[in-house]
């Protein structure tokens, strides 16, 4: 069932993907950032772990790296 977008969601745009079966929604890069994110702190965490325990603690951390970002952000101004 596909939704067309409302008048209300001007920052929201409407593309037909020629690749792709039916439309998608394009918000911007926040996936990409998201990635690139999780990319680099995978590397970094698992290069620096000394154990197997120790990476595996690394890929979790590397998932969640947005939640420790918004943790520090907010200790940091004191929120």
């Amino acid at each position: 069932m596909e939704q067309e977008p409302s008048e209300g969601h001007h920052e929201m745009c409407w593309h037909s993907w020629k690749g792709c079966k039916g439309k998608m929604w394009h918000h911007g890069c926040g996936g990409a950032l998201y990635g690139l994110g999780f990319l680099g702190s995978l590397f970094y965490y698992v290069t620096t772990a000394t154990s197997l325990l120790g990476g595996l603690i690394g890929v979790v951390k590397a998932i969640l790296w947005p939640a420790f970002l918004a943790y520090g952000v907010l200790k940091f101004i004191g929120a």
